[in-house]
């Protein structure tokens, strides 16, 4: 299981995160998710640690804890959901084209 850390500054990285879940057991794994196209940070990332009751301490001691200005929002982590193909069908397109109106009158 991972940790969900939320409202995290744009200015956090890995190392930074890696420190603090320290102080409450062994961290594991650090993923600071980063937007595709700027590159920058986005402001949440999982950290895995050693064991449940590490985790446990980790979220009941930084949920709403005040770090790099932010207050952080800090729980277990949801399973990533299957997003299929975005509900019903591929076509999304549609309301273009039309043409040259072929005989239709206007009046």
């Amino acid at each position: 299981m991972s940790i969900y850390v939320g409202n995290l500054s744009y200015e956090v990285n890995e190392t930074d995160l890696n420190g603090v879940f320290a102080e409450y057991g062994t961290v594991k794994r650090v993923q600071l998710p980063t937007d595709r196209e700027t590159g920058r940070v986005r402001g949440f990332a999982f950290v895995e640690m050693g064991n449940d009751a590490e985790e446990e301490n980790a979220i009941q001691n930084l949920d709403g804890a005040e770090w790099m200005g932010r207050n952080l929002k800090v729980n277990k982590a949801k399973p990533k959901e299957d997003r299929g193909s975005f509900g019903g069908g591929g076509n999304r397109g549609g309301g273009y084209g039309g043409g040259g109106g072929g005989g239709r009158s206007r009046y």
